[in-house]
C-alpha cells in the first residue's frame, strides 16, 4: 500500500516502498533453542519463507539435528490472540497476519495429510480446530466423531462415481419441478445476437431458461468439452483420495482448557437480588415459576434453599429447559414505572437456560454453573427468556454466573424412555366424542385463521377429536400441538404415536412445525422428513430461514443438522450458501461451537469444495484490508475533501494493482452467485461510495458474458450485519412472491445480497440501472425542483428504448411498480425516496436499502416521516399512463396488477409470517415477535374474506395516490411563499 497510509498497528494492511522490495522484519523461534530474525517480503508464501529460513539456518548451531525441512511447520499467534498451526503453506504471509511478526518452527506430530486439511478447514470457518479439539464436553466429541464416520463415507461413495454421476450429484441442473412447465415463447431479443451462427439449443424444464425468459434478459449458455469436465472430475477425486486414503496416525494432543483466574464480584448498591426460574417446552410454562428469597445487596448472593417446581419428573418433557433470571430489587423512585410490588422495583441483570435432559435423554444432575447472558427488558414477566439460547456465555470473566445443584437420583439414572417404551403407556380408548355439534365447531375452528388465538375449550375439543383432525384436517397438526398438555405424560405418549401415521404435510406447510414452539423431537423430525420433498430450488429460497431455525435447536445433533448437512453435500450450489449463511453468523458467541462443527462437518464432506471457498474468504479479506485502507486515509485527510477524494482513490486503485491482490481477486466464484466466475478487477472503474463506511464499488471483468462487466458492492463497518441481514431476509421474501406469482405479473428484481461476516456483507450492482434522484437530476437545471419534473423518467425510458421496446419498457415498469407497491405495503418498508428507488434501462423498477421494515420507521420530533402505506408518485403515474394525462385504462391496468398481486401474497400469508417467525432469532434490528407478526397479519388482512382485504387494500393504495399530488402542491406552495417572503 502507498508509504502514505502507512499504520504501524497494522503492520500487514500497512504498504512501504521506501526500498526496492516491500520487506518486514520477523523474529523466528527454531525447536534448536536458536533465535534467528531475518527481513522477508510480506507477499511471499509460507512455503517460501520456511525456504528462505532453512537456507539461513544453515550457518547456525545445531542444524544437523533439525532433520528434513517437510518434518517441521510454522506456528504463530494470530489476530484473535490464539495460537495457530499454519499447515497450508500456500498461504501468503499478509494474509496470516499473525498478531507480532514472530514464527516459532515446531516439528510435526502426524500426517501431513491430515494436519493439512485441519489447517484449512480452520482457516476456513475462522475457527482453529484445536479450539474444538480443547473443549470439554463429550456431545461436542460425539457429535465431531459421527460427522467424521459420515463424511469420510460420502467422500468414498464419491470416488467410486463415474464423471457423469458425479456431475450430476454435484451440479444439479435447475430444473422445473413437474412435468408440465408452460412454454414462455417470448422476451428474446434477436438483435442482441451479433454473432454469425445462432445455436438453438433445447433444455427440457429447465428453470435457468424460463426465468431468463420471464425477466426478459437472454440466457448466457457456456459449451464446455467433456475432456475439460472429466479433468475437473478427475482433480477433484485427486484431492479425495490425498485425505481419505492417508495412512493412520495419533492426532494431535488437544490444548488444555484455558484457565480463568476466579471471578471478581463487584458490590452493588441496591436493596437485594433476586432469582427467578421456569420450566418451559418452547415458550409454554410448565408448571407455576419459582422465586428465590431475596439476599442483601452486600452479601455474596448465596441462597440455602431449594427451588421446588410442581410438576413430577416423570410428566417432564424431552425438551423441557430450565430458564433462570436474576434482577435486582431496589426501592421505588418518585416517577419510575410501577410495578405489582408496591414500592419496589425490579431491575434485570441476567438470564440463561439450560435443558433438563442432555443429548443423550439423562436427566441432568450435580453441579452445574451456568455463566448468564446480559438482560434488558423491562417487565417481570419477560425476565425469564425461553427462546433464548441455552448456551452459556463464553466470556466468562464480567458475567454473572449462576451456581447451581440438580438433585441426585442415586443409585439410579434417569433416562427420557425412548417410543418403543412410551408405546406401552398408550391407552386406547375412544377416539372422539363424535356428534354433529362438535364436528361443525371443529371445521370451523380449522378453517380460521392459522395463526389465530386458541382458547382453553377450544384446545380441549381440538385433542379430543385428534383423530378427526388426522383424517379431515391433516394441515391442522400446529393447532393440535398448541393443543398438547406437554405437562402430562400420558397426552406426550399419545401425540407421538399419532405422529407415526400422521398423514405427511407438503414441506411449506412443515415448515410452521420448526418455529420454537414446537420443540419437541418427534415432531422436529416429522418435519424434517416432509421436508425431504422438497426440490433443490424451492430449498435454496427457504435456506437462510432454515439456517436461523438451528438456533432453536438444543442439541448439535438433531434431524435438521443432519438433512441440511446432506443436501449441501449433495448440491454444490446449496452447499456454498448454507457455507457462508453459517460463517457469517461465526462472530456470534451464542451459535460459534454450534455453527462451527457444521461448518467442519461441511467441509470434511466437501473436500473438493474447500479451495473454491477458500479463495473467496481469502478475497473478501482483501476487500476489507482495502476498505479500512481508505477509511484511514478519509481520517487523516478530512480538511480537504478534494485532497481526501484524490489521495484515496489513488491508494485504492494502487493497492489494487498489487501482484497479491491481482491473484487473489480474480479467477474467482462469486460469493453472491457461484454459477458466476469473476475473472479479474477492472481497476479504473473501481471506486469507493461516499458513505460513513465507504462501501467499496468493485468491478469484475466478465469473459463468460462477452466482456460485460459485473459489479458487487463490499461493505464493511458497524451497523452493517444487522443492515444485510435485513435486507437479505426482505430480498427472500421478494423471491418468495416470483415463485407464488405463476402469472408472473410481478417483475420484481431480485439483486444479490449476502452477509459475510461480523459487520461485513455483499450486494450485487443491478446492471443498467441508476436511481429515480439522479435520473430526475439530470434532467433539470434547477436540483431543488427536479424531484417535480414529471417527464424526467419517461423522457429516460425514451432515450433508452424506441420503438416497440419503450412500449415494453413502459410495461415492465408497470409490472414491476405492482409488484413492488405491494411488497412495500405488505413488508412496510420505509424510508421509501428517490435515492432508494431504482430504475433500469429496460423499464423494470426496483428497490434498493431495506433498513427500515414493518412499520420500524424513522421519525423526527417524535413526529412519523412516513404518511403512506406505499410509494405511488406523480411521475412513476405518468410514466404507466404513457405520458397521457387521461389514460385511464392503463391504470386501470396497473390498479388490477396491483390487486391481483396482493390477493396471491395473501393466500400465501400463514407461510409468509412463519418465514419471518423463524428469522426472529436472527437478531433483525427493530424487531419483536408480537408487533411485527401483527403488523404482517394486518397488513395481509388475514381473518377477513378476500372482499374485505380488497376493500382495506384498495383504501390504502386511494391514500397513497392522494397524499402523492398532496405533497407535490404543498411542497410548490411553501416555495412560492419562501420566494415571496425573499
Amino acid at each position: 500500500m502507498p508509504p502514505a497510509m502507512t499504520n504501524l498497528m497494522d503492520l500487514w494492511a500497512a504498504h512501504s516502498q521506501l526500498s526496492g522490495e516491500d520487506l518486514v522484519t520477523v523474529d523466528f523461534l527454531l525447536p534448536t533453542g536458536i533465535y534467528i530474525q531475518m527481513d522477508v517480503p510480506r507477499e511471499a508464501t509460507i512455503q517460501h519463507i520456511k525456504l528462505l529460513l532453512w537456507k539461513q539456518a544453515q550457518s547456525y548451531p545445531l542444524f544437523p539435528s533439525l532433520g528434513e525441512m517437510e518434518g517441521h511447520m510454522f506456528e504463530c499467534v494470530n489476530q484473535a490472540a490464539v495460537h495457530e498451526e499454519l499447515e497450508d503453506e500456500t498461504r501468503r504471509l499478509c494474509d496470516v497476519r499473525p498478531f507480532w511478526p514472530m514464527l516459532k518452527l515446531v516439528t510435526r506430530n502426524c500426517g501431513r495429510a491430515e494436519r493439512l486439511l485441519d489447517s484449512k478447514i480452520g482457516v476456513l470457518i475462522g475457527k482453529g480446530l484445536h479450539e474444538l479439539d480443547a473443549l470439554q464436553d463429550q456431545e461436542v466429541k460425539d457429535f465431531r466423531s459421527k460427522m467424521f464416520r459420515i463424511s469420510e463415507e460420502k467422500m468414498q461413495r464419491v470416488q467410486l462415481m463415474t464423471w457423469s454421476e458425479w456431475l450430476q450429484a454435484c451440479f444439479s441442473p435447475q430444473l422445473e419441478p413437474g412435468g408440465g412447465a408452460t412454454p414462455v415463447t417470448d422476451g428474446v431479443n434477436d438483435k442482441q445476437a451479433e454473432a454469425s451462427l445462432k445455436v438453438t439449443m433445447h433444455f427440457d424444464q429447465s428453470q435457468y431458461i424460463k426465468a431468463c425468459l420471464q425477466a426478459k434478459e437472454c440466457p448466457h449458455l457456456t459449451l464446455v468439452q467433456v475432456s475439460t469436465v472429466q479433468a475437473m472430475f478427475e482433480k477433484e477425486i485427486s484431492a479425495i483420495g490425498a485425505v481419505v486414503n492417508r495412512k493412520s496416525s495419533n492426532p494431535p494432543l488437544p490444548l488444555p482448557p484455558k484457565r480463568r483466574g476466579p471471578s471478581v464480584s463487584q458490590t452493588v448498591c441496591v436493596v437485594g437480588i433476586q432469582v427467578r426460574a421456569g420450566l418451559f417446552h418452547g415458550t409454554e410454562l410448565l408448571c407455576k415459576p419459582a422465586v428465590s428469597s431475596e439476599s442483601s445487596g452486600r452479601s455474596e448472593h448465596v441462597w440455602n434453599r431449594t427451588l421446588e417446581f410442581d410438576i413430577t419428573v416423570s410428566d417432564l418433557p424431552r425438551m423441557a429447559r430450565l430458564c433462570f433470571a436474576v434482577y435486582a430489587v431496589m426501592d421505588k423512585v418518585k416517577k419510575q414505572k410501577s410495578t405489582k410490588n408496591s414500592g419496589k422495583v425490579h431491575y434485570p441483570v441476567a438470564w440463561v437456560n439450560t435443558m433438563v435432559f442432555d443429548y443423550k435423554g439423562q436427566l441432568k444432575t450435580g453441579d452445574i454453573i451456568l455463566h448468564s447472558w446480559s438482560s434488558f427488558p423491562d417487565e417481570l414477566e419477560e425476565m425469564l427468556n425461553p427462546i433464548g439460547t441455552i448456551q452459556t456465555n463464553p466470556y466468562t470473566e464480567n458475567t454473572t454466573a449462576l451456581h447451581i445443584h440438580l438433585p441426585d437420583y442415586n443409585p439410579h439414572t434417569i433416562l427420557f424412555p425412548p417410543f418403543d417404551k412410551v408405546r406401552t403407556l398408550l391407552r386406547h380408548g375412544p377416539r372422539g366424542r363424535g356428534g354433529k355439534k362438535f364436528h361443525i365447531e371443529l371445521k370451523e375452528i380449522m378453517e380460521r385463521d392459522p395463526l389465530s388465538q386458541l382458547c382453553e375449550n377450544e384446545k380441549d375439543l381440538i385433542w379430543t377429536l385428534r383423530y378427526d383432525c388426522m383424517e379431515n384436517f391433516p394441515q391442522s397438526l400446529p393447532k393440535l400441538l398448541l393443543s398438547v398438555k406437554w405437562s402430562k405424560h400420558e397426552d406426550m405418549a399419545q401425540l407421538q404415536a399419532l405422529l407415526q401415521i400422521w398423514p405427511k404435510l407438503s414441506p411449506r406447510d412443515a415448515l410452521e412445525l420448526l418455529d420454537f414452539n414446537y420443540p419437541d423431537q418427534y415432531v422436529r423430525e416429522y418435519a424434517v422428513g416432509c421436508l425431504r420433498d422438497m426440490s433443490d430450488e424451492e430449498l435454496s429460497q427457504y435456506l437462510l430461514q432454515l439456517v436461523q431455525v438451528l438456533r432453536y435447536e438444543p442439541y448439535y445433533d438433531c434431524a435438521l443438522t443432519r438433512f441440511l448437512l446432506n443436501r449441501a453435500q449433495c448440491n454444490r450450489n446449496i452447499g456454498h450458501f448454507l457455507f457462508w449463511h453459517l460463517r457469517s453468523e461465526m462472530h456470534m458467541p451464542a451459535v460459534a461451537v454450534q455453527f462451527s462443527l457444521i461448518l467442519e462437518a461441511y467441509c470434511r464432506g466437501s473436500i473438493p469444495h474447500i479451495e473454491v471457498l477458500k479463495k473467496q474468504v481469502e478475497a473478501l479479506s482483501k476487500l476489507k484490508s482495502v476498505n479500512e485502507l481508505i477509511k484511514l486515509g478519509t481520517i487523516k485527510n478530512a480538511r480537504s475533501k478534494t485532497k481526501e477524494a484524490m489521495l484515496t482513490k489513488e491508494a485504492m486503485m494502487t493497492c489494487l494493482r498489487q501482484s497479491g491482490y491481482t491473484e487473489t481477486l480474480s479467477d474467482l466464484h462469486s460469493p453472491l452467485n457461484p454459477s458466476v466466475l469473476l475473472s479479474g478487477i477492472n481497476v479504473e472503474k473501481c471506486r469507493y461510495m461516499d458513505s460513513k463506511m465507504k462501501p467499496l464499488w468493485i468491478v469484475y471483468n466478465n469473459k463468460l458474458l462477452g466482456g460485460d462487466t459485473l459489479g458487487i458492492i463490499f461493505k464493511n463497518g458497524d451497523g452493517t450485519r444487522g443492515l444485510d441481514l435485513t435486507l437479505t431476509w426482505c430480498i427472500s421474501m421478494l423471491l418468495m412472491m416470483i415463485h407464488w406469482n405463476k402469472m408472473c405479473l410481478c417483475r420484481i428484481v431480485p439483486y444479490g445480497c449476502l452477509a459475510t461476516g461480523d459487520r461485513s456483507g455483499l450486494i450485487e450492482v443491478v446492471s443498467s440501472a441508476d436511481t429515480i434522484a439522479n435520473i430526475q437530476l439530470t434532467s433539470s437545471n434547477v436540483a431543488a425542483a427536479a424531484a417535480f419534473n414529471k417527464d424526467a423518467l419517461l423522457n429516460w425510458l425514451k432515450e433508452k428504448n424506441s420503438g416497440d421496446a419503450l412500449e415494453k419498457a413502459i410495461e415492465e415498469f408497470t409490472l414491476s411498480c405492482a409488484g413492488y407497491c405491494v411488497a412495500t405495503y405488505v413488508l412496510g418498508i420505509g424510508d421509501r425516496h428517490s435515492d432508494n428507488i431504482m430504475v433500469r434501462s429496460t423499464g423494470q423498477l426496483f428497490h434498493i436499502d431495506f433498513g427500515h421494515i414493518l412499520g420500524n420507521f424513522k421519525s423526527k420530533f417524535g413526529i412519523k416521516r412516513e404518511r403512506v402505506p406505499f410509494i405511488l408518485t406523480h411521475d412513476f403515474i405518468h410514466v404507466i399512463q404513457q405520458g397521457k394525462t387521461g389514460n385511464t385504462e392503463k391504470f386501470g391496468s396497473f390498479r388490477n396488477y396491483c390487486e391481483q398481486a396482493y390477493l396471491i401474497l395473501r393466500r400465501n400469508g400463514n407461510l409468509f409470517i412463519t418465514l419471518f417467525a423463524l428469522m426472529l432469532t436472527a437478531g433483525l434490528p427493530e424487531l419483536t415477535s408480537v408487533k411485527d407478526i401483527q403488523y404482517l397479519k394486518d397488513s395481509l388482512a388475514l381473518g377477513k374474506t378476500d372482499d374485505e382485504a380488497l376493500k382495506q387494500f384498495r383504501q390504502k393504495f386511494d391514500e397513497a395516490l392522494r397524499e402523492s399530488w398532496t405533497t407535490k402542491v404543498n411542497w410548490m406552495a411553501h416555495n412560492v411563499v419562501k420566494d415571496n417572503r425573499s
